[in-house]
This record gives structure tokens, C-alpha cells and sequence, in this order.
């Protein structure tokens, strides 16, 4: 055989002997089964909400369907397990047997849907949906679907996460499908991510001490100066200070402006003295930026002294 032939082949033996377990076992609430292939046989895992109604009375209902698996399917020395479902309200596949029991004994189709989806997300799920195809409300069949929370459709996620259930509601006017998928809590999404804290550094912890330490000083400066203990203090260190700085500043401009006053005034001095020349009849004499000039007899006119006289 192929070994594409071998995997459409399991996968119908997966599929009927779910569907022979669901007609059989429907009373002790069937929730599933596994099949592991060893090499001592195959290992059959029913999940059930009454294990003890799986097994039967000293095993007589496993042992039936162990014979009867074994003569349908032709498996390798099969041996069935019973398990426990320990929360019913997780498991799609009783959830949907439910919701078609609920349907078949006359409830309405919207109620029995919200009814089960409230006990499956009250029990935790991160996401449900509900999906009933068939006549509903009228002679022509139609789809409702109800969703509630986060639910996958494709992809890898839904074989790994998403938990199927199917269930058959069958009516006097025809046949309703019961479809439940459900997300169970603590399952690992593909998008789900968490933001991660940034520690805080110690310098910035440290910075901000340093910040606090004058803050406390300038308090306590404050507290002294309502008292009037350091007014006085600071007011004599103030002018201490001020004249310390005077000083030196005093100082260095004397020299340069006693110097500059001695050149101005030896050069009035010199501008000032006046000529040792002999002086003339009638002479008048002036100084003029800085030069003497005179007139006189012979010469009725200001001009320089420093001119030599022509006769006549």
C-alpha cells in the first residue's frame, strides 16, 4: 500500500470508529477518543464523562467493544482505556451532545446555543463558537452561528488549540446540525505577546539622591533665616567679602591714573611756561592750542612768538 493510502486509510478508521463510539457510548456522555499504534498493539483512549459506564459491569461493555473494534477495523491486538473528562464544560464534543439533546427535547434553538455557550465560557474558555445548520425556524434550512469571545479558523493553531465537537439533533422537520469549537483556558496563542519591564538603573537612582541633598539644605537655610539667627552672620561675611574684593581693585586703577593725570599735567606744564624771550612795547600775549602768540607795536596782528620780526 501507497503510503498516501495508508494515511487516507487511518484517518477513515479515526473518523468511523468516532462515529461508532458516539452512537454507542452516548449515555455515559462520550467526550473523544485517541489511538496510539505500538509495538505490543493498539492503544485505544476513550474520554467520558461515566468512565464507570464505559467499562460496565466487570468489564463487560469494554470487553464488547474491544471484540467488535477488532472484527470492524482489523487493528493490531487493540486494547481500550477509559479515561475521565474532568470538566465537561471544556470538552466540545459532550458540549455539543448537549446542545442536540436540548434541541431534540424541544428547546428552542437560540436558547439551547446561549445556554451552552454561558457554560462553557463560565467555566473559563478564552474563546467559543457555536455554528447550527439545518431547518430551524421553517421549512428551508438555514445557518446560525453564535460567537463569543476569541476563536481560530485556520492555520496550524486550529489543529493544536482548538478543541471540535459535532452532534446531530434529529427533528420531526429534518436534521440539525450541532458544530462547537471551543479555545480552552491557558492555551498559547500565536499573537499573544507580554510587554516585558525595563529595570531602572542605579545611576538614575543615584542622580536622584544627589538631586534631594540641596533641596534638604535650602530648607534648613530657610528654617535658620525665620529664626534671624544667620541674617546678621551672612550680612558680615557679605561685606567682608565685598571689601576683599574692593581692595585689589582699588589698587590696580590708582597707578595707571596717577600716571595719566602726572603726563596731562606735565604737558600743561610745559604748554604753560611761557617763552623767556624779552617782552616789547605794548605787547599782548595769548596761547592758542597750545602755542603763544603775541602783537605789538611793530606788529598789530596775533602771531606766533616763536616767529622771527623782519625790520622795517
Amino acid at each position: 500500500m501507497a503510503i498516501e493510502k495508508k494515511f487516507v486509510q487511518d484517518g477513515y478508521v479515526k473518523a468511523s470508529m468516532n462515529e461508532y463510539f458516539t452512537k454507542q457510548l452516548s449515555r455515559a456522555g462520550y467526550g473523544g477518543m485517541d489511538i496510539n499504534r505500538t509495538p505490543m498493539g493498539t492503544q485505544i483512549t476513550i474520554y467520558a464523562e461515566k468512565p464507570g459506564m464505559v467499562i460496565g459491569k466487570a468489564g463487560k461493555v469494554i470487553r464488547k467493544l474491544t471484540r467488535e473494534v477488532d472484527r470492524m477495523y482489523n487493528l493490531d491486538n487493540p486494547q481500550i482505556d477509559a479515561q475521565e473528562v474532568k470538566n465537561p464544560a471544556l470538552n466540545a464534543q459532550i458540549m455539543a451532545s448537549r446542545l442536540a439533546s436540548s434541541i431534540e427535547r424541544g428547546w428552542y434553538f437560540r436558547k439551547a446555543g446561549h445556554n451552552a455557550m454561558r457554560a462553557i465560557m463560565g467555566a473559563g474558555a478564552l474563546g467559543c463558537e457555536i455554528v447550527l445548520s439545518g431547518k430551524l425556524t421553517g421549512s428551508r434550512s438555514r445557518v446560525e452561528k453564535m460567537v463569543n469571545g476569541y476563536i481560530k479558523h485556520a492555520g496550524k493553531p486550529v489543529d493544536d488549540i482548538v478543541d471540535y465537537g459535532f452532534a446531530t439533533a434529529v427533528k420531526k422537520l429534518g436534521t440539525i446540525g450541532c458544530v462547537v469549537r471551543i479555545i480552552p483556558p491557558g492555551a498559547v496563542l500565536p499573537d499573544n505577546f507580554n510587554l516585558i519591564e525595563v529595570p531602572v538603573k542605579e545611576k538614575v537612582e543615584v542622580e536622584s539622591e544627589e538631586a534631594k541633598k540641596p533641596a534638604t539644605g535650602i530648607e534648613e537655610l530657610v528654617e535658620t533665616e525665620a529664626t534671624g539667627e544667620s541674617v546678621a552672620e551672612e550680612e558680615n561675611i557679605e561685606a567682608g567679602s565685598q571689601e576683599i574684593d574692593k581692595e585689589p581693585e582699588e589698587t590696580s586703577t590708582e597707578a595707571p591714573v596717577q600716571e595719566a593725570e602726572d603726563e596731562e599735567s606735565s604737558t600743561k606744564e610745559e604748554s604753560s611756561e611761557e617763552p623767556d624771550e624779552p617782552e616789547l612795547p605794548e605787547e599782548e600775549r595769548r596761547m592758542v592750542d597750545g602755542t603763544w602768540q603775541h602783537k605789538h607795536e611793530g606788529h598789530n596782528y596775533w602771531h606766533p612768538m616763536a616767529r622771527t620780526h623782519r625790520e622795517g
